[in-house]
């Protein structure tokens, strides 16, 4: 699966996901053959993380 490499644009297509098609990262991340932590390092580096309770990143 190709997902956006920009983090901004990552951030904005993962938070999408989340909102309205899956109930969390782990669900996000099996169903789309992508790795958590990949997502979650890039997405640290411009200063988010995943909140659990909210399913996003903020």
């Amino acid at each position: 699966m190709n997902i956006p490499n920009d983090p901004a644009i990552l951030l904005s297509y993962i938070n999408t996901k989340l909102r309205d098609e899956y109930p969390s990262l782990d669900e996000l991340c099996r169903s789309l053959d992508l790795s958590a932590d990949d997502i979650a390092a890039k997405l640290a580096g411009i200063g988010y993380s995943y909140n659990k309770e909210r399913n996003c990143f903020a």
